[in-house]
């Protein structure tokens, strides 16, 4: 297995983090680290894909244009590096083991993601639900009863002052050097590129960087239409705070454009408000209508990093996260095709055939798994985003519980839409093969455990299936088999129930769903260990950056 590329090289990661060691203790150990589990068993559950694309159609200024971009991407590794762990320099100046040092690096810090966190290097104890985004020491009331400014804004730190207060900084002041750094290659990239949207939006990003205003470049990217070159950059997702939810992460991602693909998919966004008002559930939890200058596009990636980089890989991007902005323009969908295709070919085609009925491995397909993921990303657009008693926005109300919920909601809908354009014959192919594949999907998301909001959604969504008959298990063979108009049926019901639980913003009824509905069974552990013991791997690391690309 190569090697993980997480900032370039481990002296690149050391060279950008100089001002995110700010907190590092001063007991911090001296010690070198022992691993607490034997790290080839822990290396295998990843398998090591290229990331690599067609340059052949780009210009030459694009083709300068990515190493600038990759550049700026590695920047926002080093500064997710200090959210999830704030202390990687001194860590990995102690590792002398090689595969605890990668193992390290593919979790950007000493605790595993795909088993929901747990320490796999001896005496560093539970990883914080905070992070590195709160005080290790501050409690949920201590935060509560503070009257501080934007303390739940996502693009600030809570920090301790000399007295011990708590104390805001925004990301802008924490990471003034990095971003600096991130901005002004943002800018020389853009005076490369000749698409005015999108050098539109690269110089805006630059400034984003620079005050934490992400909504002026978030509403530029919406009108970025005709690039070969994507970018994906700065704090976005809010995964890794699992105390509130609040706090968002540093991510990157460097794409080019599949143009033949994203015109196939061109067409789908208009279906948005239809599929609205035909929603499963109460009109009162629909009354918001999606933006129309929403798009999907397809996409091969060269460059993953920060949060997008952590564990289990993203294969489709929903953006952007503004709820604002989302209602008055909609929002992008990128499928990630290469990514994908490297998850379907080497992770969930072996999956099927050890876990669904030899019957039904026909309607396994990549093209079912590709429209299947594409409208999970569509769907984050239906339903609602404000609740509907004045709690606020979802997100707010439903705080540490908002991303699985709503990766859980994306699901259902995701399969709902297909059904429906299926129905209308706007989409092509076997709707058995679409529910098969979304089976197999489930076992292939569950395993990426219960620190992962995709993975909680996805048990969730097993157990509330199985409760319905949506499949079954045959105790010889061991196989699962799908029922379809019992799935269909879940898919209304559960819909239902999560669209209700975040129109009411009710952070208990969420709370009990988790609680209820998001474990494994011992059954299911039985057959997902059958899985690692015929050394299917979970997830994928890459090999990237220009020389890959062969653009050194």
């Amino acid at each position: 297995m190569a090697a993980l590329a997480l900032c370039g090289s481990l002296q690149h990661c050391q060279q950008t983090g100089n001002s995110t060691e700010k907190d590092l203790a001063e007991n911090e150990s001296t010690t070198a680290p022992l691993a607490t589990a034997d790290m080839d068993e822990k290396l295998d559950k990843y398998t090591s894909v290229q990331l690599t694309a067609d340059l052949e159609k780009l210009s030459p200024q694009h083709k300068q244009m990515i190493p600038l971009l990759i550049e700026a991407a590695k920047i926002m590794d080093s500064l997710f590096w200090y959210e999830a762990y704030g202390r990687r320099d001194s860590l990995l100046q102690v590792v002398e083991d090689e595969q605890l040092e990668e193992y390290i690096g593919i979790n950007y810090g000493p605790w595993d993601r795909l088993e929901g966190n747990e320490p796999f290097v001896a005496g560093v104890g539970e990883k914080p639900a905070g992070a590195n985004f709160y005080p290790a020491d501050m409690t949920k009331e201590e935060f509560e009863a503070a009257d501080l400014p934007d303390k739940t804004s996502q693009y600030t730190l809570i920090r301790r002052n000399e007295e011990g207060e708590l104390i805001t900084i925004p990301y802008h002041v924490q990471f003034a050097d990095e971003v600096a750094r991130a901005a002004d290659l943002l800018r020389q990239a853009a005076e490369l590129e000749t698409d005015p949207e999108f050098k539109r939006y690269l110089n805006l990003r630059a400034d984003a960087l620079l005050d934490d205003n992400y909504q002026p470049s978030d509403l530029a990217w919406m009108d970025v239409k005709n690039n070969p070159l994507e970018l994906v950059i700065g704090p976005i997702e809010t995964y890794e705070d699992q105390l509130y939810g609040y706090k968002a992460a540093h991510e990157a991602f460097v794409l080019v454009k599949d143009m033949d693909w994203s015109e196939r998919l061109a067409k789908y966004a208009a279906f948005l408000p239809e599929l609205q008002r035909n929603l499963p559930v109460e009109e009162k939890y629909k009354t918001e209508m999606p933006g129309t200058d929403a798009d999907l596009n397809a996409y091969d990636v060269v460059y993953y990093a920060g949060d997008a980089n952590a564990g289990s890989k993203t294969i489709a991007i929903n953006l952007p996260n503004d709820e604002e902005v989302q209602l008055e323009k909609g929002t992008r969908r990128l499928q990630l095709k290469n990514a994908m295709r490297a998850k379907f070919d080497k992770i969930l085609v072996p999956i099927a055939d050890e876990l669904i009925a030899e019957d039904q491995q026909e309607h396994v397909t990549f093209d079912a798994f590709f429209a299947n993921t594409m409208f999970h990303e569509v769907a984050h657009g239906l339903g609602i985003k404000n609740t509907i008693n004045g709690k606020g926005t979802v997100r707010e109300a439903l705080k540490e519980h908002a991303s699985a919920l709503e990766e859980g909601k994306a699901d259902v809908l995701g399969l709902y839409m297909v059904t429906q354009l299926h129905e209308d014959s706007e989409l092509q192919g076997r709707l058995k093969d679409y529910y098969t594949t979304f089976l197999a999907s489930i076992f292939r998301s569950i395993r990426f455990g219960a620190s992962s909001a995709h993975g909680k959604a996805n048990m969730i969504r097993f157990n509330y299936f199985q409760e319905k008959g949506a499949f079954s298990r045959d105790p010889e063979t061991g196989k699962y088999k799908v029922n379809y108009e019992k799935m269909r049926q879940a898919m209304n019901d559960l819909s239902a129930e999560i669209l209700r639980l975040q129109g009411e913003g009710d952070y208990e009824g969420v709370a009990r769903l988790v609680a209820e509905k998001g474990n494994i069974t011992p059954q299911l552990q039985a057959d997902l260990d059958r899985l690692a013991e015929a050394n299917i791997p979970v997830d994928i690391v890459f090999e990237q950056g220009v020389e890959v690309l062969g653009l050194e």
